[in-house]
């Protein structure tokens, strides 16, 4: 397979490309000719207004459902939503069931996928069963190609489980991955605990649930001189944590959603389900903060929090609804929309490409002739609104629907594949 690109502006600053208009070639997989004005009879022509290009995105923070929850996202509906959404490497949470911990559970997931456009990189189970009691088989997973652990949302509540897990992982350079929310503390919230919360008579979530596991991660992290990546971050004094920690050495990163950067907890007043998130979304004061740490790097990534619910766990009154939104396809437009007046768009492409698959330990290639060919085509000033019916997503819970966004994905490439988002 031949696949012409004109006129596409390269962003990745390890190459000699960076920021300039260039025609690629790309034949069998591999980037065979980059320069201006390429001629080629028989190759398939792809060609946009603002056209720009990048490394594949990756995400490192999202749920399929398979096994035990295909009725809410199964693998192939998955990967449609990443390539939809310009993803090419998906990091999988392990909150399946049951649940992704053995090295055989690894071994199914990056078999399914490898011949996809998009490659699943799963995540394996930090405790047995996800309960936080007792560590997994971290290594046997680790050999079978687990690239991290992670009880996904719930946080380990034993401070000693979780200091054997990373003394464990550290053996090996494994990368655990931990969601900071104290259970005792969250108790039923259903949303920030603020202004809002009282007003409508909602139970909160107090940002103290989530500094509180941070806090103590972090000591555990300092400790041990294990190295730790914190997921959906969304608190100012959570990012004043690990901005403090980096200064201290501390082998640690983090990530926040898209849609924590794009939405605040007023949103919540018409009492849309698909609104209800956990951790849910905080205060404009933390947003501010969030967009902050993202321009000055003291929060690494970010990600989609891709979490698929059935319409019977959205469709029912807002306390008994499911936490959870799905946000592949959206993910980059909320983070470019959320941030077009704060980073510029080669200041945010390597939160989504470079970064996470370096945190990752993924191969970061480069846009050159020679190289694989991995890579998202898009544009940052496309403005555009998403439709229900356009949800190649099972479940359709996303409060993003009819909202204007801006910028899309427009095509991937990967794995000798050329699939169009459009």
């Amino acid at each position: 397979m031949k696949v012409l690109i004109k006129k596409a502006t390269v962003l990745d600053v390890n190459s000699k490309y960076h920021m300039q208009s260039k025609d690629l070639l790309i034949e069998n997989g591999v980037i065979v000719k980059v320069d201006e004005n390429i001629q080629s009879s028989d190759a398939e022509l792809f060609e946009a207004d603002n056209l720009h290009i990048s490394l594949g995105w990756t995400e490192l923070n999202a749920r399929f459902g398979e096994p035990g929850y295909e009725y809410k996202e199964d693998l192939n509906s998955g990967m449609s939503a990443a390539a939809k959404g310009g993803f090419t490497q998906v990091a999988l949470m392990p909150s399946t069931k049951p649940c992704i911990q053995r090295k055989t559970d690894v071994s199914y997931l990056t078999n399914y996928s490898a011949h996809h456009v998009v490659n699943i990189h799963p995540i394996g189970a930090l405790t047995e069963d996800r309960k936080g009691a007792q560590i997994t088989e971290m290594y046997d997973m680790h050999q079978a190609g687990a690239i991290a652990f992670s009880d996904d949302k719930r946080s380990v509540e034993d401070a000693n489980v979780m200091k054997i897990a990373m003394l464990y992982a550290k053996n090996f350079d494994g990368l655990i991955m931990s969601f900071s929310s104290e259970k005792k503390t969250m108790q039923q919230g259903q949303m920030n605990e603020g202004i809002t919360s009282t007003k409508l008579g909602l139970r909160g979530i107090p940002a103290m649930a989530e500094e509180m596991q941070l806090a103590r991660d972090l000591k555990l992290c300092e400790y041990t001189d294990a190295k730790i990546h914190f997921s959906t971050l969304t608190t100012a004094e959570s990012v004043k944590m690990i901005r403090d920690a980096k200064k201290k050495g501390l082998k640690v990163t983090a990530d926040t959603s898209s849609y924590h950067l794009l939405l605040d907890d007023t949103e919540l007043e018409c009492f849309d389900s698909n609104l209800k998130v956990n951790p849910p979304l905080r205060s404009k004061k933390d947003i501010k903060a969030l967009r902050k740490a993202v321009k000055d790097g003291t929060i690494d990534v970010i990600c989609s929090d891709h979490f698929p619910q059935d319409i019977e766990s959205k469709k029912c009154e807002f306390d008994l609804a499911a936490f959870g939104m799905v946000n592949l396809q959206t993910s980059f437009s909320a983070a470019n929309t959320a941030l077009k007046d704060d980073l510029s768009i080669e200041e945010l492409i390597p939160k989504l490409t470079s970064i996470p698959r370096a945190i990752l330990g993924l191969e970061v290639s480069i846009i050159e002739e020679g190289a694989f060919a991995d890579l998202t085509l898009f544009d940052p000033e496309l403005k555009w609104k998403l439709n229900e019916s356009d949800i190649v997503s099972k479940s359709k819970n996303t409060a993003l629907t009819g909202k204007e966004l801006t910028g899309k994905a427009l095509a991937i490439m990967n794995n000798g594949q050329f699939v169009k988002c459009q």
